[in-house]
């Protein structure tokens, strides 16, 4: 990954490990995501499952619909995720529909299984080559701040176990 890249990459992850904190703060589980269009910030949102009684308000899923709201339209052609995890199957459908270019990631599907969460273990990359995607991804970005989301969660009053 070039420089550039790489620090595209940690810049937005930063503000997704960010979101995913005060979304601990407010008893949420510690998932985070940032969205960036043409080089502007466009969404940066957190997990809000409990908040909202929606078990689809995932991180990836409330910065879409941010993102969405804010630019009118619902593809977003050209912009760029980071999320403090791989994104699970529901979430890589919709990166997947909303035509992002690039999704980068810190922790896996299996750290978040690793901690309790019900995750189906189908890697990201797995379902956009078997699905036909053309999304690229880009995992281990920050992983290690992106894992210690985690314990940062569980050692919280917002810990639920799943």
């Amino acid at each position: 990954m070039s420089n550039v890249l790489t620090g595209e990459a940690e810049a937005l992850m930063r503000l997704a490990v960010d979101a995913a904190r005060r979304g601990i703060k407010q008893g949420q589980s510690p998932f985070g995501c940032a969205i960036s269009l043409e080089g502007t910030l466009i969404a940066v949102e957190h997990n809000r499952v409990f908040a909202s009684t929606d078990i689809t308000a995932h991180a990836e899923i409330t910065a879409l619909r941010e993102a969405c709201l804010k630019t009118g339209c619902i593809h977003l052609q050209g912009a760029v995720v980071a999320s403090t995890c791989e994104p699970c199957p529901m979430c890589m459908a919709a990166l997947h529909w909303a035509r992002v270019a690039r999704v980068y990631y810190g922790a896996t599907i299996d750290d978040a299984t690793d901690v309790g969460f019900n995750e189906l273990r189908v890697p990201a990359a797995e379902l956009i080559r078997v699905g036909g995607g053309s999304l690229e991804l880009v995992g281990g970005i920050l992983p290690a701040e992106c894992r210690a989301l985690f314990s940062e969660w569980r050692s919280s009053p917002a810990y639920h176990p799943y």
